[in-house]
């Protein structure tokens, strides 16, 4: 388990990451969510020790990354796929990174066969790998240990769909086998899919964080009829506000199922009735982080 309390990161005058507190549970894959220069990468850092928080704290399993006795045999760890050594092949860096931890010899032909990088690939100079491969690499450097908890970020970048498949189903096995899974990504919707759990922040600061079913489902409710204007008095009557978009449908934060009751009962016939979370994860994002953007969408 993941705890981050009160975490805040100062350069000078500037906080880049201003007292977050959250958890990333067991048995869970949380998205830990933002746009560039929100803080993402400086958290991360702060969790395994690369950055020293200027307050709060970052603890795993209830010690700080730095107390860990073998740090690799609790937590798998990829910042920066690239952040390999060019002049070894894939083989000898899992090989250190084995022999450093003390697992058995046998886990480096493991994890090659696991992340699906050959054996003539594994005896390659990392300088000759693509993104991809790195990235592979790196994930199986994380899993070397066989740790209790992952965080990773951008696990997905440089993969092509396939990989991105391999990948989110490795994570999803992971979790659901008891491990402990921080990823940060910019593909939305990968993580929509494979996450149970999210943590968005903008401009250094949580914007929003709980269960992923509980935060899309929070959009509301769009509802639709033949007759419109039956239909807004058959919510009003019900006590349920709602605001008329542009295609005519009806917006309301009221669950699907008070909705429908309220048309039943004012004898309205839907054409339709569903959760407003069509636009999913990204919608949410680009609501939430709109003040953080370097693009703007027009009105």
């Amino acid at each position: 388990m993941i705890t981050i309390d009160s975490l805040t990161k100062k350069y000078g005058a500037t906080t880049v990451v201003h007292d977050i507190s959250f958890a990333a549970r067991p048995g869970r894959v949380t998205g830990f969510l933002g746009p560039n220069g929100a803080g993402k990468s400086t958290s991360m850092r702060m969790m395994v020790g690369l950055t020293t928080p200027t307050e709060g704290t970052a603890t795993i399993a209830g010690r700080r990354f730095a107390d860990l006795p073998n740090p690799g045999r609790e937590v798998g760890v990829m910042l920066d796929a690239s952040a390999q050594h060019a002049g070894r092949t894939g083989r000898e860096i899992l090989t250190i990174a084995q022999q450093i931890m003390g697992v058995p010899a046998t886990r480096v032909a493991e994890l090659l066969d696991i992340v699906s990088l050959t054996p003539a690939e594994a005896d390659r100079r990392v300088g000759g790998y693509s993104l991809g491969m790195r990235q592979r690499l790196g994930i199986a450097a994380a899993l070397v240990g066989d740790p209790s908890v992952l965080i990773l970020d951008e696990p997905a970048n440089g993969l092509d769909p396939a990989g991105i498949r391999w990948m989110r189903d490795l994570l999803r096995d992971y979790a659901d086998h008891g491990g402990t899974v921080l990823l940060s990504s910019h593909l939305l919707s990968e993580v929509e899919i494979i996450a149970d759990d999210i943590v968005m922040i903008g401009q250094g600061r949580i914007v929003c964080q709980g269960a992923k079913s509980e935060l899309l489902q929070a959009a509301g409710t769009v509802v639709r009829a033949t007759d419109g204007a039956a239909l807004q008095r058959a919510l009003a009557a019900a006590g349920i506000p709602a605001s008329v978009a542009d295609d005519g449908s009806l917006r309301t934060e009221a669950d699907p199922a008070r909705v429908g009751r309220a048309a039943y009962d004012g004898g309205v016939v839907l054409t339709e009735l569903r959760t407003a979370d069509s636009g999913g994860l990204e919608e949410m994002f680009l609501e939430l982080t709109a003040d953080t953007q370097r693009e703007r969408t027009a009105a």
